[in-house]
């Protein structure tokens, strides 16, 4: 098992990566929290895989569990669905010391973290992230939000949990398409933070689509510990923290305008894309650059291209997204693999221009 510190400001929790550590989440809560009453959220799905294991170990050792089943998919990261689980915290009668444990991917963790936020203004909140992308992104740094009027993410705040585990030991189970979704946020970790993690994608490939758990344990401590030191130096993404955002402000967008059938982690993969053509084209990187970025995402199986989009319309969508600052579009741009740049004024007809190159 690996731990990473994620110090902010007093405020101390670990990130445990580690194969079969959903049969210790007993002993590793009780480490962070006494507790004896716990609130698991997570989808029928995951319920179905881990749900009955779980609520046995818990209850073995005298935690009692309830178990909130949510049906799966962005598209239920809503206002309603977080209406819709407060109540059945009051009637278990929750506690501001009771903590809610998110067992799922990152719909579940965004959502579940919104929810620990807001109910009795913050219970402790856990994260169990069975997926590749929350093991390695969306469980990290204590953004938690709800999709709203068509816009991702738009209504949040910070809350940061108290415990991350992360059994690696799940992934044995992820669908081809997820896993590929996760890879795209190792991939962006590596563009922006570390030319020698991105080196290891490029030569261990197959061993990395294989799922070798000691090559997967690797990365996902590499990527967790390029996250956890980026979000230490910015905790509410006003500075460097926002170098985390390369792909997304295309990916949300895609997103958004497609009513979220687009996934996170391919729209984020064509985002990078974007981004980097885009930095080659306004001089900031080689040519050389942006074609190693996308042969690796596309030896994931990860799209390169966006397919049957309206430009306008994705404009339009970037600009009802929290990278958009004075009515200018904020891009993470690149400028070589580990080395990234932030970039507040790219003008419309440059975005429109590469929009149209990449239909």
């Amino acid at each position: 098992m690996k731990s990473i510190g994620l110090n902010l400001s007093g405020r101390e929790y670990k990130i445990l990566i580690g194969s079969d550590l959903l049969s210790e989440t007993a002993t590793l809560l009780r480490e962070a929290i006494p507790c004896d009453r716990v609130v698991v959220i997570t989808n029928i799905d995951i319920n179905r895989i881990y749900g009955k294991k779980l609520k046995k170990h818990l209850e073995s050792k005298g935690i009692e569990s309830l178990f909130l089943e949510l049906p799966e998919g962005e598209i239920h990261k809503t206002l309603d669905m977080a209406a819709h689980i407060y109540p059945q915290l009051i009637n278990h009668f929750a506690e501001r010391n009771t903590p809610i444990l998110a067992l799922g991917g990152g719909v579940i963790g965004d959502l579940s973290g919104f929810v620990a936020a807001t109910y009795q203004r913050g219970v402790p909140l856990i994260h169990l992230p069975t997926s590749l992308l929350s093991q390695v992104d969306s469980s990290i740094g204590g953004k938690v939000a709800v999709n709203h009027g068509g816009v991702k993410n738009i209504v949040g705040s910070f809350y940061q949990p108290r415990l991350v585990i992360a059994d690696t030991g799940c992934l044995k189970t992820l669908p081809e398409k997820e896993f590929a979704c996760g890879m795209a946020e190792i991939i962006k970790s590596a563009a922006i933070g570390s030319s020698e993690l991105f080196r290891l994608l490029e030569t261990n490939t197959q061993a990395v689509k294989d799922r070798s758990p000691e090559v997967m344990e690797d990365i996902i401590s590499q990527t967790a510990t390029i996250k956890a030191g980026i979000v230490c130096r910015d905790e509410t993404d006003r500075g460097i923290r926002n170098i985390l955002n390369f792909g997304h402000t295309l990916g949300h967008a895609l997103e958004s305008t497609s009513s979220f059938s687009q996934s996170h982690g391919a729209a984020v993969a064509i985002g990078m894309c974007f981004a980097a053509r885009l930095s080659v084209r306004l001089g900031l990187c080689e040519n050389e650059t942006a074609l190693r970025l996308e042969k690796l995402i596309a030896d994931f199986g990860l799209p390169t291209n966006p397919k049957d989009i309206d430009p306008d319309k994705i404009i339009e969508a970037m600009h009802h997204d929290k990278k958009v600052s004075d009515g200018r579009i904020r891009f993470i741009l690149l400028k070589r693999p580990g080395e990234a740049l932030i970039a507040e004024n790219i003008l419309k007809p440059d975005v429109l221009s590469m929009l149209e190159e990449m239909k």
